[in-house]
């Protein structure tokens, strides 16, 4: 039914000489049925849009609960890797431990056996990123590396030179964690 026909019934229009009242109830009824079975298709259409949205909203919730939980689970296991790594230095720590206090311990194996460990755990951390700074006595004063204890007048050595080195320092990918700790000469 055209917009036309629909504003004829819907109006007295003297040209035509019919009213709502005088049309043939044949047509009010079939245009009834057209409008109720547009109905019905727009209410099916508009449920099934209802339930995509449903649908959406649910995979949306399912989602965000399995990246939550994922997450949670990256921060509980983020470290697994790393433990794991330092296991095997802790089992040479013991070893070294008992054979020490062995009866046919000497102080050069335990050295040698601590030298190796220590090793090990550089070796270790360093998948990790983590490096050493290791300055060398003679070497230049690097304030972005070093952080000074003392400083000391030393004949024939330039000023801003480290004499001695007290403790190592160390960067995390490229990130200062701590400076090496060193004596610097005046």
């Amino acid at each position: 039914m055209s917009d036309e026909e629909i504003n004829n019934i819907a109006t007295d229009d003297p040209e035509k000489g019919q009213t709502e009242e005088a049309m043939p109830s044949d047509s009010a009824s079939i245009s009834e049925i057209e409008l109720k079975k547009l109905l019905e298709e727009a209410k099916s259409e508009a449920d099934g849009h209802w339930n995509e949205l449903l649908l959406a909203r649910a995979d949306m919730e399912n989602l965000r609960r399995r990246q939550s939980r994922d997450l949670e689970n990256a921060h509980k296991h983020a470290l697994d890797k790393f433990v794991a790594e330092l296991l095997p230095i802790y089992d040479s720590m013991a070893l070294g431990a008992n054979a020490a206090s062995g009866e046919e311990a000497s102080l050069e194996n335990v050295r040698d056996g601590l030298d190796m460990t220590m090793k090990m755990f550089l070796s270790s951390i360093a998948k990790f990123g983590l490096e050493e700074v290791r300055p060398a006595e003679g070497d230049a004063f690097d304030p972005d590396l070093h952080q000074a204890m003392a400083m000391q007048a030393i004949d024939g050595l330039e000023s801003n030179h480290i004499i001695t080195v007290a403790q190592m320092g160390f960067q995390f990918n490229g990130r200062l964690l701590r400076p090496a700790m060193v004596v610097v000469s005046q």
